[in-house]
């Protein structure tokens, strides 16, 4: 019943040309720029050990690892001894209050790290941490914590106790990749993975207020995806994002990794195939294709599978070692952008190694919806140099960021219909590892990027974690 459709029609070429249908920016519109604000030390001595390819304390899938509200700014680490800590500062000042909670690292694992959420109904701190295809950890707050923090003592009281469930809620015994996302209504979200890499799904529970109720699976992992060397019966989806648009969409870019290798024309590639979308008006409890079409109803054996029509927006076999778990935001209009990465074709078409082809040869694109309903996609002129992630915000008038590995930034406008990326900051006084852990909502607060890094070490001797502030056009 279901089949698998590329909407590589739809794109205006490999890397598109300027387009009036992306949108004309007012006369008084500024481009982009950033101007570095301050640097704040969170820990001298955070944990560090290299596992794979990333840390723990700043793998950029870690949404809301960084967060602003209320004119408070949060962030979560591990220190050298692998306490989980919370911080918080006043939006701008220069230190930091901390908050170790009773709970320590339980694995050498870059994947196990902590991601928070804000409920607002009842103004609580949610903390999901340290899970890989295994059991979480999940803490909450008192209510109203985040609702006055100037009054509410920052201390270890103000947190309930370690659960490993959501109040009595187990979700799975195989858990990865937590995301919180609020709804506009106030309610908390929470995005993970079921199953393993290769072989799992991804699901969506609810908090109201009062409790968490698991809404269910959403993506499937079965069905056959063929390349031309070979097939695979399982897969999962990773997300580059979930988020909700000024509209209330809720919007979800992903790629497929497929569990065989035999897909690949060399086993030291990924598996990871084509980048697609999918969204949701109803708040997850259904999803649709980029034409609108229905394609999954959460909780029900009908979820989001790799032989579904309408998918793909940009078709890529796993030849190119196609990056997982990027990044997307939406812009004024709520129409969807990505980033994604790999090694174009002119650098060959078969990957060996993907840590080294990628760090060689890849390359990053902004892949975006226009307001015509037109996918668009533009190379962006800054090699790669690692085999890691890119995150992608859109400032108050629009103009896209790239922020690269070690905390480079690349930018372009708007009004040139996204086609004059240049990079506006090389990073080379961070001395940044590699990945940065945004804070997605302070950029919406004052239009401030602001990021968060560790410092470059080696073997697994502790570095410094900061964050960096950097002023965007007013």
């Amino acid at each position: 019943m279901k089949r698998r459709t590329v909407l590589g029609a739809a794109f205006l070429g490999a890397v598109a040309a300027p387009a009036l249908a992306a949108g004309t920016a007012r006369a008084a519109d500024p481009g982009p720029s950033v101007n570095k604000q301050q640097s704040t030390r969170l820990d001298a001595q955070a944990i560090f050990f290299v596992s794979y390819d990333g840390l723990v304390n700043n793998n950029s899938f870690q949404k809301n690892g960084l967060f602003t509200y209320k004119g408070y700014q949060y962030a979560a680490w591990y220190t050298a001894t692998g306490s989980a800590v919370i911080g918080r500062r006043v939006l701008g000042g220069s230190s930091w209050s901390t908050v170790t909670l009773a709970h320590q690292l339980k694995s050498a694992d870059s994947h196990n790290v902590i991601s928070m959420g804000v409920s607002k109904v009842d103004g609580r701190l949610h903390i999901n941490m340290d899970s890989h295809s295994d059991g979480f950890f999940y803490v909450k707050s008192v209510a109203g914590l985040l609702d006055n923090p100037g009054s509410t003592a920052w201390t270890s009281a103000v947190f309930g106790a370690v659960q490993t469930s959501l109040d009595g809620v187990a979700l799975t015994s195989q858990f990865t990749y937590p995301q919180f996302i609020a709804t506009p209504e106030g309610k908390l979200q929470l995005s993970y993975r079921v199953g393993i890499s290769g072989n799992g799904r991804n699901a969506l529970a609810e908090y109201d207020g009062s409790s968490w109720t698991a809404l269910g699976e959403w993506s499937s992992s079965t069905g056959t995806y063929t390349s031309t060397h070979g097939s695979s019966t399982a897969r999962n989806m990773y997300l580059h994002g979930i988020d909700y648009d000024v509209n209330g969409r809720l919007h979800a870019f992903f790629t497929w990794r497929e569990q065989s290798a035999s897909v690949m024309c060399n086993s030291g590639g990924i598996t990871n195939h084509d980048t697609g979308y999918v969204y949701s008006t109803d708040r997850g409890r259904t999803w649709r294709n980029d034409a609108g079409a229905l394609v999954a109803t959460t909780g029900t054996s009908d979820t989001v599978a790799v032989t579904d029509s309408g998918l793909v927006v940009d078709s890529l076999n796993p030849d190119h070692s196609l990056m997982n778990q990027e990044s997307q935001w939406t812009d004024s209009a709520g129409l969807p952008h990505a980033i994604i990465s790999y090694v174009p074709g002119r650098f060959g078409q078969c990957t060996t190694d993907y840590v080294s082809d990628r760090t060689a040869n890849g390359r990053a694109f902004h892949v975006r919806k226009n307001s015509a309903g037109t996918w668009q996609k533009t190379e962006i002129p800054v090699a790669l140099n690692s085999s890691q992630r890119t995150k992608l915000i859109l400032d108050k008038y629009d103009n896209a960021y790239a922020v690269f590995p070690f905390g480079r930034i690349a930018a372009a406008s708007r009004s040139s219909g996204y086609t004059d990326w240049t990079l506006l900051y090389d990073g080379g006084d961070l001395n940044a590892f590699g990945e940065v852990v945004i804070d997605e909502l302070r950029v919406k607060a004052d239009n401030v990027l602001s990021f968060l890094y560790q410092e470059t070490s080696s073997g697994t001797t502790p570095s410094a974690l900061h964050v960096v502030d950097f002023a965007l056009p007013a």
